[in-house]
């Protein structure tokens, strides 16, 4: 770079967020199914198939295992089903593989995974939505849908991400998520994956649901058994109380935000857009995407996660990135989840710089000169907000604060000998 920039001091502080927590998981997935799943409600022998998608969900491989046990003690012949669209490239294998990072197996599970593509079609919506369901799940005795219940990254309405969701994009593999997706500019896309998840219900195919609800900790807050009575009624409220577990930044006003990683295990978006205040279909720098969500001037991405299996979809919402970052991309995987959405500026590439302390330096120099220095954020991940490190010029905007603690005194980040930065995240 031309001119110099002096990385300013960081100091760490933690956020305290609101914490309920499930003690015993097993015992609650078996509450909240036996409420879904009376007894004698499934045929001895009956094949049920339980989705499971590409966002990474604590103690998922628990809750598919505890799952699966729970059918098979109701009689029933339990399988899985990878149910994420286009994501994988669309392709089954790759699909199995990405529930696998997050350790659901066929050998840890104790059931088959089937992870066909194929859809059948059903025809069309009131509203004119062509609906897809998965081969697998038209030809099994029914399904339970498995999700958390989270705000969307893309949309806002009464339904956002979830059973739903899952119910219609997840079953609905590439063929269902393009369609759905295109519908965007239309009714949009909150009313075309609810439509859609009705259809499916009315085929008889739909069995329930089982909700899952994170707290900022990513830790498994509560789980809910959903019914087919007032289906969509229950999880809105679902989502009204996740919107309540979220994390948040420390600050509002942001110059840099520098995060260790971004994946799609860690948002569909890469990087959840409820925080960083950025949208996928489009934003202007500093502006947030909804009100009440952070205005940041500049976005610099370190790394990207070795579970998003070189997706790097969300990363065209930043302005700089660094060469490692860059490498793991995989354009065409990227490129084909970013159109399957109908957002390709996610897969645009951001300015590429050799390491992070040149990317850093960059996102600095070009934002707003402060007498009192640049406001920058570091984070490991939009999932990740207890721990997080404030430039010095950010210690008059939380000291004293509740629910912010400052944990030391600034001092300088430290770097490898190619200018990458020894995370402090990967030490905790």
């Amino acid at each position: 770079m031309s001119v110099e920039t002096v990385i300013p001091r960081f100091f760490p502080v933690r956020q305290r967020f609101a914490r309920p927590r499930v003690a015993d998981l097993a015992a609650a997935v078996e509450v909240e199914l036996a409420r879904v799943f009376p007894q004698g409600s499934v045929r001895r022998g009956a094949e049920i198939g339980i989705t499971v998608g590409s966002r990474g969900i604590t103690a998922i491989a628990e809750l598919t295992r505890t799952a699966v046990s729970f059918l098979r003690a109701r009689g029933a012949t339990p399988f899985i089903i990878p149910a994420m669209g286009s994501h994988g490239g669309a392709e089954a294998d790759a699909q199995a593989h990405l529930i696998a990072h997050y350790g659901v197996t066929e050998e840890s599970v104790g059931a088959p995974i089937r992870r066909a593509m194929e859809t059948r079609h059903l025809g069309r919506t009131a509203e004119g939505v062509e609906v897809h369901m998965a081969e697998t799940a038209w030809r099994s005795d029914g399904v339970l849908l498995m999700n958390r219940v989270k705000p969307h990254t893309d949309f806002k309405g009464p339904i956002e991400s979830g059973l739903t969701k899952i119910g219609a994009i997840g079953l609905g593999k590439l063929a269902g998520a393009q369609e759905y997706h295109s519908h965007i500019f239309g009714i949009g896309l909150g009313n075309a994956i609810r439509s859609v998840t009705a259809r499916l219900i009315e085929t008889g195919k739909i069995r329930g649901g089982l909700a899952i609800l994170e707290n900022a900790y990513h830790e498994t807050a509560r789980l809910a058994g959903v019914t087919l009575d007032g289906w969509f009624a229950q999880e809105e409220a679902l989502l009204r109380e996740a919107f309540g577990l979220m994390g948040r930044l420390p600050i509002d006003e942001i110059d840099v935000l520098f995060i260790d990683r971004i994946g799609k295990n860690i948002s569909g978006a890469g990087m959840d857009t409820n925080i960083i205040g950025r949208g996928t279909y489009g934003y202007v720098a500093g502006e947030p995407w909804q009100p009440g969500m952070p205005s940041i001037t500049r976005i610099v991405l370190s790394d990207l996660s070795d579970e998003s299996d070189g997706n790097g979809v969300g990363m065209g919402m930043a302005e700089y990135c660094t060469r490692k970052f860059f490498d793991k991309v995989n354009h065409r995987i990227t490129a084909l989840n970013a159109m399957t959405a109908n957002a390709p500026m996610g897969a645009r590439t951001p300015v590429v710089l050799d390491n992070d302390r040149e990317a850093l330096r960059a996102g600095v120099r070009t934002c707003a000169r402060r007498p009192e220095g640049p406001l920058v954020v570091y984070i490991r991940d939009t999932l990740s907000l207890e721990d997080v490190w404030l430039s010095e010029a950010c210690l008059p905007l939380v000291a004293g604060r509740d629910g912010v603690e400052v944990l030391d005194e600034p001092s300088a980040l430290g770097f490898d000998d190619d200018g990458n930065v020894f995370s402090p995240f990967a030490r905790a």
